[in-house]
């Protein structure tokens, strides 16, 4: 694939699931509406590198749209050691005006924690949101924010609101940078979180992590880059696209096929 392919806007995001109905109950808790099931085209699984047939539930948030794929030939279930910095993590930030609230439906629809104290505030110098990471029941790390009163011109209204960005952990941000600027991202304003809230948060002890927006022309949503200094991250082997640990981000191009970061993140470019 041409190394200039320019990444210009999202469109999505893709989740693999072994328990379709399961997954979709869970989503729509959290304010998700699904469409019906429809088959995934013999052309894109062949851009997949799958054999098979595979199935699709498309769901929407707002303007947010979350696709949740089964597929005949079924991959790998996550990691069940996996953590906040292992190589393998990518979360989904979604955006709501109550953090409090959206936790109690996500405990309701069958959340498994990754935060140790519920939902939290950070820092100012970590943008003072009020954040929560859990896991779906498939183990697919989502994240829950709530952005301080007229911090956040993008996310208005009430209630659960739409994916903010997806997060990836990376082994370096130097790699990192360079990969997703060549496809045309910019980077945006860099933090070191650490402290208290941040151990909290992410469910580990002695955290001290880089957090590097890196935004397309239309910046939401958009990737942030996790480099933990502490604790170190573990390399896994790349995922299968059958996996479900293979979340994929949506871009359009012209062009379908799947793209790498360095550290394995799927990217999959649609016409």
């Amino acid at each position: 694939m041409s190394s200039d392919v320019r990444l210009a806007a999202i469109k999505g995001f893709r989740l693999v699931t072994q328990n379709p109905e399961r997954l979709r109950l869970f989503y729509e808790a959290l304010g998700f509406i699904a469409s019906d099931p429809i088959g995934i085209e013999a052309g894109e699984m062949e851009a997949l590198g799958l054999t098979g047939c595979g199935m699709r539930i498309a769901m929407v948030l707002g303007e947010s749209r979350l696709d949740l794929d089964c597929f005949e030939q079924p991959g790998l279930p996550y990691p069940a050691d996996a953590d906040a910095a292992d190589l393998v993590f990518q979360h989904l930030a979604l955006a709501t005006s109550d953090a409090g609230s959206a936790w109690s439906n996500a405990l309701a629809g069958g959340a498994m924690a990754i935060s140790r104290t519920g939902p939290v505030t950070l820092p100012p110098s970590a943008g003072g949101v009020t954040a929560v990471k859990f896991r779906d029941p498939d183990g697919h790390p989502l994240e829950l924010l709530e952005f301080p009163a007229g911090s956040n011109s993008t996310w208005q209204g009430h209630g659960m609101l739409g994916i903010d960005h997806s997060a990836v952990s990376v082994a370096t941000i130097d790699d990192s940078f360079r990969f997703y600027t060549r496809h045309g991202l910019k980077v945006g304003d860099r933090t070191l979180n650490h402290g208290p809230s941040q151990i909290a948060l992410d469910g580990l002890d002695d955290v001290v992590v880089d957090v590097v927006p890196m935004n397309p022309s239309r910046a939401t949503p958009h990737i942030e880059l996790l480099r933990y200094r502490t604790p170190s991250g573990r390399t896994f082997p790349p995922s299968s696209p059958n996996d479900v640990a293979a979340t994929r981000i949506v871009w359009v191009t012209d062009q379908e096929t799947l793209l790498r970061d360095p550290d394995g993140h799927l990217h999959q470019l649609t016409r």
